[in-house]
């Protein structure tokens, strides 16, 4: 395990060429929002969802793609609010993908300059007349400080302040972030006890610094990761772990590898104490369903559509919290995750199939027991309970499954749609 994590926190090294060949085609992905204008707004989109939910279930690369998606929650922007849906493409690839395994001060700032963040959060119209806070509350709740990270309404009022005039061009090179000194306040604000001399754009940029580096987002980013990775109560279950972890994000001013290193090789390949069952997001539903199946898909809208009925619609959550990452949030709506372990089996999602006649002779079974054992070991990564595997066997082998690639799929569903495969 400590191996393979050492491996993980450094994706370059790993050749993922399978991930790269199934996105290949998706030409919105290297454009820029001045050349997306011209787009229609369903096709960039489902580009955007596919290649996301494509590198998730193909890559090799899975601890990186594991915080692009943190990254993309903590940062969250819906592609249904106003230009967002080209702007977000930008922002995946320049902020998200970019520094999701870099340094926590760099993306914060590349987050803070990324037009779709402007827009989502409505500081393009952040004028020194009327200071718009959307965003200046949000960077400090959200992605830095935490709710009680310690600062108070006047400072979301005099950082609102700071970001007047940072907003984005609408004519040529629409889309890109611009700096209009005649919409920012040229007055002296303090924001957290700081004295911020006039300097125009800088003035931002010095509390960006400032909340990078603030101890408080230290333990804030901790908590989060420690939540998604190790435990739904880090502050309960693994108090020390998440102290470490600030610790380590302090120590290597917010270097995300080094913090990652902390919780991994402690939390999991460590003192595995910290360690409780979480309930699968639908996203962690449907990606690990296909990769331990080892479907072939193109992950059109018949797969990445149940997603919204299962509650996680791909960049189209609506808050800017995200969507969350606790167990109770996800445990209640699970029509969805049956239907869509029954679609499988039959056939019946666009673009996705599964061998389960391979399936079957990977298995190497020779009896309907064996076969359960096998898909059982496969999905969940324990035996199927003795008593039930053998009445499941026998209800198989009475008449439910014409050939035994049927009688694999019917299993495989079956697993799937189990209560111990939504957890991991």
């Amino acid at each position: 395990l400590k191996a393979w994590i050492e491996e993980q926190l450094s994706p370059g090294g790993i050749q993922d060429t399978a991930a790269a060949w199934h996105v290949r085609k998706f030409d919105a992905l290297t454009l820029s929002a001045d050349a997306l204008i011209s787009w229609e707004k369903r096709d960039v989109i489902e580009q955007l969802k596919q290649a996301t939910l494509l590198r998730q279930v193909y890559s090799k690369r899975q601890l990186y793609e594991v915080m692009v998606e943190f990254w993309s929650d903590h940062f969250n922007i819906t592609v249904a609010k106003s230009f967002c849906w080209l702007l977000k493409v930008v922002d995946d690839r320049e902020v998200i993908r970019k520094h999701a395994l870099g340094n926590f001060r760099d993306l914060l700032w590349a987050s803070a300059h990324s037009p779709a963040m402007m827009v989502y959060l409505d500081n393009h119209a952040n004028h020194k007349d009327s200071p718009n806070e959307n965003y200046a509350r949000e960077l400090m709740e959200l992605h830095t400080l935490g709710v009680d990270g310690g600062y108070s309404q006047d400072d979301v009022m005099e950082l609102a302040r700071c970001l007047t005039g940072w907003t984005v061009k609408e004519h040529f090179w629409m889309g890109e972030f611009t700096f209009d000194a005649d919409m920012h306040d040229t007055k002296p604000k303090t924001v957290l006890g700081h004295y911020i001399a006039p300097n125009g754009q800088g003035e931002a940029e010095q509390v960006l610094d400032m909340l990078a580096t603030n101890p408080a987002t230290a333990r804030f980013v901790a908590t989060k990761l420690v939540r998604r990775f190790i435990t739904d109560d880090p502050e309960r279950d693994a108090p020390e772990l998440v102290d470490n972890a600030a610790d380590t994000f302090l120590a290597t001013d917010g270097d995300i590898k080094s913090v990652l290193g902390t919780i991994l090789y402690d939390g999991l390949a460590g003192n595995q104490q910290y360690l409780t069952p979480k309930f699968k997001r639908p996203v962690h539903f449907i990606a690990s369903t296909l990769r331990l199946l080892n479907a072939d898909t193109n992950v059109s809208r018949a797969v990445f559509d149940p997603l919204g009925f299962m509650g996680q619609p791909t960049f189209e959550w609506p808050t800017p919290d995200g969507p969350p990452d606790t167990s109770l949030a996800w445990s209640s709506n699970l029509l969805p995750r049956w239907r869509f372990a029954l679609g499988l089996m039959l056939g019946e999602i666009g673009g996705t199939s599964v061998n389960f006649a391979q399936l079957l002779k990977n298995a190497g079974a020779a009896t309907p027991a064996e076969l359960i054992d096998a898909l059982s070991m496969l999905l969940i990564g324990a035996p199927f309970p003795a008593v039930e595997r053998d009445q499941l066997a026998q209800t198989l082998t009475a008449g439910h499954a014409s050939s035994d690639a049927e009688l694999t799929a019917i299993v495989a569903a079956g697993l799937v749609a189990s209560p111990a495969f939504q957890w991991r």
